[in-house]
């Protein structure tokens, strides 16, 4: 319940064990949390919460910081950082505010299947707080890209946060030229801790620009319950999480992944584990990868930590950890500057199949608009002359490609083996 997960497919690999290859991409994640945290600055009044250091944010670098006076409670609090250090122009929110009614307004303005968005379902609320930022800082975020052409333009959350900024991303893919037509390639976002906000076929269709980064046993990238019944329940959310747990392992997997409406955690999914089943105390953090439609995080994790693990501070000290378990397991190797970049183009390829490999398990669910549109570089480009039944000829033909690896496999094994009279199988004898 929980920690366990299934294969995508045969020909992905849905699971990468933390190393030095994938170093190079999980290296914002602490740089970013510590961004966020010092947005939370104003309410952490606890010095025991910051480093003796601080956050290692530079104020010149500071180019707006939003309050909750600045957004009229239409979103939470924000800051936008010109790292030049890493070439990157970041735009970091906040998350939730026990204090603020307009977060909980944010959070609460919706209902199962209520908004649509590029032909899959998303929060409602969520997406009028992205609208909202997006269209304040879209002309400043323009000319900031445009001054530095060179930088990346880099979206980051904690809970609430995380939910506007995948949803500000996916919004702005779709007006690039609002931003000076910025490469798709080129913008990025980081999910800390995120609520479900998007359906199945836009998690996995923008599972190139959006990484969602998950905590151990954090029950909110786990819940399906509505965020109204869990906020509401906040004093008794154990129970609720219980009822919960039970109801989700009582729903078959296929039924839960067919509904169109289901919401679920945007992006890929880089799941911090530092903490074995049955064992005490935390182990190194190991990050783990996969894409949402294997399900790895459709089942809740009664735990003593699943609130805790929500909690920004530790996930900027966990992933720290893995992030220097990663570069000094690089040091010690010393692998070749030749065969890390051959290394680097390999795991590329394996994301890219492992894209292509979700589209096809969502294609054989019958998922809804699974395949990406024509305009989405990442994925196999859509024929034009295509009809509006591309869908179900694209469901048919994943179908039997999947058959014809079966029939392959079958005449690979019957050529290697035969079966004797007790009917084992035994290798056939070599003939000359």
């Amino acid at each position: 319940m929980g920690l366990t997960s299934r294969p995508l497919c045969q020909s992905s690999v849905a699971f990468q064990s933390s190393n030095a290859s994938t170093a190079e991409e999980f290296e914002p994640v602490p740089r970013l949390c510590r961004l966020i945290l010092s947005v939370y600055e104003d309410d952490l009044r606890d010095p025991l919460w910051a480093p003796p250091g601080g956050y290692g944010i530079d104020p010149d670098w500071v180019v707006v910081k939003r309050t909750y006076e600045d957004t009229g409670g239409c979103a939470a609090p924000y800051m936008i950082y010109l790292d030049h250090d890493n070439a990157d122009v970041v735009l970091v929110i906040r998350g939730l505010n026990l204090a603020k009614e307009s977060d909980y307004a944010v959070l609460l303005d919706n209902k199962l299947g209520q908004t649509t968005f590029d032909g899959g379902y998303v929060h409602n609320g969520l997406l009028k707080a992205a609208k909202w930022v997006f269209d304040t800082e879209c002309e400043l975020l323009r000319d900031l890209v445009e001054m530095n052409p060179d930088y990346r333009l880099t979206f980051a959350g904690h809970s609430l946060g995380a939910g506007i900024v995948s949803l500000i991303v996916m919004y702005a893919v779709q007006n690039l030229d609002r931003l000076g037509n910025i490469e798709r390639k080129r913008i990025r976002c980081f999910a800390m801790a995120p609520a479900r906000c998007v359906s199945l076929n836009l998690a996995v269709r923008y599972a190139d620009v959006i990484n969602s980064i998950v905590l151990q046993d954090d029950f909110l990238p786990r819940t399906t319950t509505a965020l109204e019944d869990v906020y509401k329940s906040i004093f008794c959310l154990p129970c609720l999480l219980c009822l919960m747990c039970v109801k989700d392992t009582c729903t078959l997997e296929e039924k839960m992944l067919k509904d169109p409406t289901r919401l679920y955690a945007p992006g890929r999914l880089y799941h911090i584990v530092e903490r074995k089943p049955f064992r005490i105390g935390r182990f190194p953090p190991v990050v783990r990868t996969a894409v949402p439609v294997n399900g790895r995080f459709e089942h809740l994790v009664l735990s003593c930590n699943a609130t805790s693990d929500h909690a920004i501070i530790w996930l900027e000290r966990e992933s720290q950890r893995a992030l220097d378990l990663m570069l000094e397991k690089d040091r010690i190797l010393e692998i070749p500057a030749q065969q890390r970049m051959q290394r680097q183009e390999s795991i590329a390829r394996e994301h890219s199949e492992e894209y292509e490999a979700a589209l096809r398990r969502a294609a054989a669910l019958e998922i809804p608009r699974a395949a990406p549109s024509p305009s989405y570089g990442t994925f196999a480009e859509v024929g034009k002359g295509e009809s509006s039944s591309g869908s179900s000829i694209g469901t048919r033909s994943s179908l039997l490609s999947f058959k014809r690896m079966r029939e392959r496999w079958d005449d690979f094994i019957e050529r290697l083996f035969d079966v004797d009279e007790s009917g084992r199988m035994v290798f056939k004898k070599s003939s000359t």
